[in-house]
């Protein structure tokens, strides 16, 4: 274990690196529950997209540790299984096997990239302030899934949306976001976790002794086999059509982004850079995260991507793939607890999703504001995203009016080649 992690070179220990695992695994647990609630909405059974999440998250965090060596642990990401559900099958009327198989077609694509260092001019092709951007978006988009399915914003005639008033759902959903958002600035292991339980047990005497006729929470028993039911249940043929052909590319844009934030903000914060102060086996890392997406799409949800929670891991002392991989295993016992978990109402999820979002506005400050040719592109990409429902048109709008602009300006330098060719995609995903 010594030689193959090599620890002594990465300045830790064997007890160190399963410290760090396990905090890394409380900071991101969240996703079992959180993702299989999302999906529900899809049409997909809780137990089995649970059980996909598990298996996902174990696989390619063992994986991770094992080939690329790096302690940055992988799920299904948040905004992409918002995206999948309320923007590929409810927004554009897909069935979900039919998304499966959009998610399985751009972890393929992923692949090829990583694998013939095409990513690379994808990376330099699109800039840095759209990448910023459509962060915050799917952050802002994330927020608003929370808040709606907390009641907190209801459908308003007068103005579009509007306060959803206060009851017994609501009032529990504030709760719960005060308390996780003291827990998380306190800097407790475990915040959002911890915060989901809460919120859980807060909600027990909703629509039973107070505030409705629906029960929140039901218990249905602690133990069940896993549910396999997913597995194999893409639609392969369907997703090839050439109206999902934007839903790919998207689907791609914002797994292997969101990885490539991942792998050199953990890189920064443990010092895994190479002598070119480039994160270490970065190509490694994203043929491990181009092969999560795949087999996600396999298994039965959503894309999976490198987390960033895994920087509490580093935080801990991590430093070697022996902290991704003990992540990995502490999944796996999770995968027969679905009926306890299901037990979890939707008002608790929801101040996760609220404050994910919150997260994932911090690029917002990298961008360039005092320069309106950068500006105006990534506010189109952040306010688009939210107020389309949809990642997708954020995304083009921000590459189209990043083009336009700069083209009428006559800042062609800031202009490449595979950025026309993303624009002409982008066209075509309008005209379709």
């Amino acid at each position: 274990m010594e030689q193959f992690f090599q620890l002594s070179k990465n300045k830790t220990d064997v007890r160190t690196e399963i410290l760090a695992g396990i905090t890394t695994f409380l900071a991101m647990m969240y996703v079992i529950v959180v993702n299989p609630a999302i999906l529900k909405d899809a049409g997909m059974s809780f137990s089995a997209v649970l059980t996909a999440t598990v298996m996902v998250s174990a696989f390619s965090s063992i994986a991770m540790g094992i080939y690329a060596k790096t302690p940055i642990a992988l799920a299904p990401g948040m905004g992409i299984n918002a995206f999948f559900t309320y923007g590929i099958v409810i927004g554009m009327g897909v069935s979900w096997e039919i998304a499966l198989g959009a998610v399985f077609w751009s972890g393929i694509v992923f692949i090829l990239l990583s694998v013939f260092n095409i990513r690379t001019y994808i990376v330099h092709a699109i800039p840095k302030q759209l990448r910023y951007a459509v962060a915050a978006g799917i952050g802002l988009f994330i927020t608003l899934i929370g808040l709606k399915q907390s009641g907190f914003i209801a459908p308003n005639p007068a103005t579009m949306v509007g306060f959803g008033g206060f009851n017994a759902v609501t009032i529990t959903f504030v709760i719960g976001l005060a308390v996780t958002s003291v827990l998380i600035v306190k800097n407790r292991k475990g915040a959002m976790v911890i915060g989901i339980v809460l919120t859980t047990l807060i909600a027990i005497p909703v629509g039973r002794y107070w505030g409705g006729d629906v029960p929140q929470v039901v218990y249905r028993g602690i133990f069940s086999a896993p549910d396999f039911s997913l597995i194999l249940k893409l639609d392969l043929i369907g997703s090839l059509k050439l109206a999902l052909v934007p839903v790919i590319f998207t689907l791609l844009f914002t797994d292997m982004f969101d990885s490539i934030s991942t792998f050199i903000g953990v890189a920064e914060a443990a010092d895994l850079l190479d002598e070119d102060g480039e994160p270490k086996n970065v190509k490694e890392c994203l043929i491990v995260d181009s092969i999560s997406t795949t087999i996600s799409g396999l298994f039965g949800t959503s894309s999976g991507t490198s987390y960033i929670e895994s920087a509490a891991g580093v935080e801990q002392g991590g430093r070697s793939g022996l902290t991704a991989v003990v992540a990995g295993l502490l999944f796996i016992p999770f995968m027969f607890f679905s009926p306890l978990l299901s037990v979890v109402p939707a008002v608790a999820t929801a101040p996760i999703l609220v404050l994910v979002g919150a997260f994932m506005m911090k690029p917002v400050a990298k961008i360039n504001w005092d320069s309106m040719d950068d500006a105006i592109p990534a506010f189109l990409s952040i306010i688009l995203i939210p107020m389309t429902y949809s990642i997708t048109q954020g995304i083009v709008w921000g590459f189209l009016s990043w083009t336009v602009i700069k083209l009428l300006e006559g800042k062609r330098e800031d202009l490449s080649l595979t950025l026309i060719i993303i624009d002409i995609l982008a066209i075509l995903a309008l005209v379709i």
